[in-house]
C-alpha cells in the first residue's frame, strides 16, 4: 500500500499540469530576479521619458510658477495619498483571511502602487509587485488576487463616493464644467453615490439571502465594506487636493470643480491605461478648466504624485530585495 502511493505520487510529479510547470517557473529565482530587473528598469525608464520630454529650463519654470505654501500642501496632501493607499492593502489582506503587520502591508502598497500608478494597467503591474511580496509572507496566488481585487474594488468605490459627494456639494460647478443641468447633475450624483451604498448593503445581507449557485461571492464583513469606502473615498479626496493646491495659481477655481474634474481624467486614465494617465490627465484638466494655462501646475502635479514617489518606490524596492538577497545568503 505505501509502495502503491509512492507510486501514484511519482505519477503525479511526472504528469504536472501546465499551471503547475508555470507556477515552478514563476517562483523560481532566475525569474524571480529577472522580474525584479524588469521593474527597475522600467521605472527608471518611465521617469527618463516623463522628463525628458521638458527642458531644464521649462521644468524650472514650471516649479516656480507654484508658490512654496501650495507645493508643500500638494507634497502632503500626497503623502497623505499614498498612506491612505497602505490601508488598502492593510484591510485587503483581512478581508482575503490572511492578515498581516501593518509595515508589511504598507511596504508592499507603496512599492506596487509607486510604479503600478506610472505603468498602466495598474492592477496588473502592481499585483506583479504584491505577489513578490506576499508570496513570501505566506499568500498564494489565489490569495494576493483577492487582495488585487478588493483594492481594485476600493477604487471603484472611492471614485464613485467622492464624485457624487462633489456633484451635490457644487451642483453649479458640475453644470458649467459639464454642460448639464440641475436635474442631470443630481441624477448623475444619485447613481454614482448608489455603488457604494449597494456594496454596503451587499455585505450586509444575510448569508441565507446570498448563497446561491450564480452568487459565488466572497463579500467582506460590513465593518470592513465601510472601510473601503472611507479609504477610497479619503484617497481620491487627497489626490484632488494635490491637484487643487497647484491649479490654484493660474485659475480662481474651487476644490469641488477640481475633484470632478480629476475624477473624470481618472476614469479617463483607467478606460485608456495610458501609463500614468501621461497627457490624458492633462488633456480632460485643460479641456474642462479651459482659459488658463495650466501646463506648469499639471506638470508640477505630475511629479509630485507620480515620480517622486516613483523614485521612492524604485529605491524602496532595491533597498528591499538586496536585504532579502542578503537575508537568504546568510
Amino acid at each position: 500500500m505505501i509502495a502503491g502511493t509512492g507510486a501514484a505520487e511519482g505519477a503525479g510529479h511526472g504528469a504536472r499540469s501546465p499551471w503547475s510547470r508555470l507556477k515552478v517557473i514563476v517562483t523560481g529565482r532566475p525569474f524571480r530576479l529577472l522580474a525584479f530587473a524588469g521593474a527597475v528598469l522600467l521605472g527608471l525608464g518611465l521617469l527618463y521619458r516623463t522628463l525628458s520630454r521638458y527642458s531644464i529650463a521649462e521644468l524650472s519654470s514650471a516649479v516656480s510658477a507654484v508658490s512654496l505654501g501650495s507645493l508643500v500642501m500638494a507634497g502632503l496632501f500626497a503623502a497623505a495619498s499614498y498612506l491612505t493607499l497602505t490601508f488598502f492593502d492593510f484591510f485587503a489582506l483581512r478581508a482575503a483571511g490572511k492578515p498581516l503587520p501593518y509595515r508589511q502591508a504598507a511596504l508592499a502598497s507603496f512599492s506596487s502602487l509607486s510604479l503600478g500608478h506610472n505603468v498602466g494597467f495598474a492592477g496588473l503591474s502592481s499585483g506583479a509587485i504584491r505577489y513578490r511580496f506576499y508570496a513570501r509572507w505566506g499568500l498564494n496566488a489565489g490569495e494576493v488576487a483577492q487582495v488585487v481585487l478588493f483594492c481594485g474594488v476600493t477604487v471603484a468605490i472611492g471614485l464613485s463616493t467622492l464624485a457624487g459627494i462633489m456633484l451635490l456639494a457644487d451642483p453649479a460647478a458640475a453644470e458649467q464644467l459639464l454642460g448639464f443641468s440641475r436635474g442631470e447633475v443630481v441624477g448623475i450624483a444619485t447613481l454614482v453615490l448608489a455603488l457604494p451604498l449597494g456594496y454596503v448593503l451587499l455585505a450586509a445581507l444575510p448569508e441565507r439571502l446570498v448563497r446561491r449557485e450564480v452568487w459565488r461571492l466572497h463579500r467582506p464583513p460590513v465593518p470592513l465594506a465601510l472601510a473601503q469606502v472611507l479609504v477610497g473615498t479619503v484617497n481620491f479626496a487627497c489626490v484632488a487636493a494635490c491637484l487643487h493646491q497647484v491649479v490654484r495659481q493660474m485659475a480662481d477655481i474651487g476644490y469641488p470643480a477640481v475633484a470632478s474634474t480629476y475624477v473624470a481624467a481618472n476614469v479617463a486614465t483607467l478606460i485608456t491605461h495610458v501609463p500614468g494617465g501621461l497627457g490624458v490627465v492633462e488633456t480632460v484638466v485643460q479641456h474642462l478648466l479651459p482659459g488658463a494655462d495650466l501646463i506648469g501646475p499639471l506638470l508640477v502635479f505630475r511629479i509630485v504624485y507620480f515620480l517622486l514617489p516613483l523614485a521612492l518606490g524604485l529605491a524602496l524596492l532595491s533597498a528591499t530585495e538586496i536585504r532579502h538577497r542578503a537575508m537568504s545568503q546568510g
